[in-house]
């Protein structure tokens, strides 16, 4: 692995809650690297503090690739109602500048398809928040 991302890899399992959402940031762009993408599942079902998953989900739909979605699909196929709450938020949060993310919606489409169903659950929900968010 590279120093940058390693050193954001270790930063995931920080006991600073700071720290976790500076790690969910700059692994955002990450997704698709296997070990980067265990540690931002980690940090969007962060049990310790609702702003690391809130701030993982932001970057992550920020980042807009199939990759970065399918790890909040994963995620939110996983989550309990209050990581749902926090989950949704950070989705709504990036939404906010629709210049910077990419059509959710389209990448939904794409994640539909998926082999793994808890990856279609959860693009379907994203999908529902992201549609909810335009009205």
């Amino acid at each position: 692995m590279m120093g940058g991302l390693e050193a954001a890899v270790a930063g995931a399992s920080s006991p600073s809650w700071s720290q976790r959402v500076r790690a969910g940031r700059d692994l955002a762009s990450f997704a698709d690297v296997p070990e980067a993408a265990e540690a931002l599942v980690g940090l969007l079902l962060d049990v310790e503090d609702a702003a690391v998953t809130r701030q993982t989900a932001e970057a992550l739909a920020r980042a807009g690739t199939v990759a970065a979605v399918r790890l909040i699909a994963l995620a939110a196929a996983e989550a309990d109602d209050h990581q749902t709450d926090w989950l949704q938020t950070g989705v709504h949060d990036a939404l906010v500048e629709p210049d910077d993310v990419l059509d959710l919606a389209a990448v939904c489409r794409q994640l539909a398809r998926d082999p793994n169903e808890a990856v279609r659950r959860g693009a379907a929900e994203i999908s529902a928040w992201a549609v909810g968010a335009k009205c």
